[in-house]
């Protein structure tokens, strides 16, 4: 089975999250991806929840169409949610590193 590529991501993100290496530039990527993600995930959410409450709203709706819009609901709403908490743990694990970075001792040009 092809995973999409939102679940690549999540899983991306995990493997980092998991401590493997990761440059700045990889790092503020992946952040950048997390946020359209969270924000793409959202957005889908909201337009389901909206198709929802105007099928519920028409008494001419079908069961069928309004059971469609609940199971994206359902399978959407895991995604986003883990979306949002792994976009989380990386910015935490980005000013974790930026710290540790500055936080290194300068190299001393004199002592070479």
């Amino acid at each position: 089975m092809t995973q999409t590529p939102d679940l690549v991501l999540l899983d991306r993100l995990r493997e980092v999250l998991a401590n493997q290496p990761v440059t700045e530039t990889e790092l503020r990527a992946l952040i950048e991806q997390a946020d359209g993600l969270v924000r793409t995930l959202g957005a889908h959410m909201a337009g389901s929840e909206r198709r929802l409450s105007a099928l519920t709203d028409d008494p001419d709706s079908s069961l069928a169409e309004i059971a469609a819009e609940l199971h994206r609901v359902d399978a959407l709403r895991p995604r986003l949610d883990e979306a949002r908490a792994l976009l989380m743990e990386l910015q935490t694990r980005a000013r974790e590193l930026r710290t540790s970075w500055l936080l290194r001792p300068a190299e001393d040009p004199l002592s070479r």
